[in-house]
């Protein structure tokens, strides 16, 4: 498994995954919900300029938008990584946000991509506590933080506020390499 640079990778086969997801849902956005072929070509080339930190608007921060790459070499989620936090981030979607395809759900996936990006802030950005946000109607995305260390800070009415602390790469939680269908380690 491996997360790949979201402009990298084969736009068609970006495009499919990202026409999975909703415009919002459980709280991870798809900022390219509804796009044409045409606009998603281009809304890659805006995903690039903000992972250099061009062209950014008001209030964001430079992040990289990976996809995250089963061993079988399909594309089964989207993982976006902000480089620094501001202050509106700090209390509400933090460094990192996720969403896996929903036919790929329960497999270990979300557990393994959210691992490798933990490991990416720390050795690409030297963060070493992320920030993260979970919509309370979604316990599986919390129970994902969770195996990886999170603990609740704070919370609203729909959300928990989490972070998690992280460790050098061999100190955090091993998952599943590849999980069967049925979520299944073999």
């Amino acid at each position: 498994m491996k997360l790949i640079k979201a402009w990298t990778g084969d736009l068609d086969r970006a495009y499919e995954l990202f026409g999975k997801f909703q415009a919002d849902e459980h709280g991870f956005v798809n900022d390219a919900y509804g796009l044409s072929r045409d606009e998603f070509a281009q809304y890659m080339r805006k995903v690039e300029d903000m992972h250099a930190g061009r062209n950014l608007p008001e209030g964001y921060v430079p992040a990289t938008k990976y996809i995250l790459v089963n061993d079988s070499g399909d594309y089964v989620g989207i993982f976006n990584l902000r480089h620094r936090l501001n202050d509106r981030l700090r209390e509400g979607a933090g460094h990192i946000g996720y969403g896996i395809a929903p036919e790929c759900r329960g497999r270990g996936y979300a557990t393994a991509g959210l691992r490798m990006i933990l490991v990416t802030a720390l050795a690409e950005y030297g963060i070493k506590e992320a920030y993260l946000s979970v919509n309370k109607d979604n316990p599986a995305s919390l129970a994902v933080q969770r195996h990886l260390g999170a603990r609740i800070d704070h919370d609203n009415d729909t959300e928990y506020f989490t972070r998690i602390r992280i460790a050098e790469p061999d100190a955090m939680p091993e998952p599943c390499r590849d999980p069967g269908k049925d979520g299944a380690c073999g």
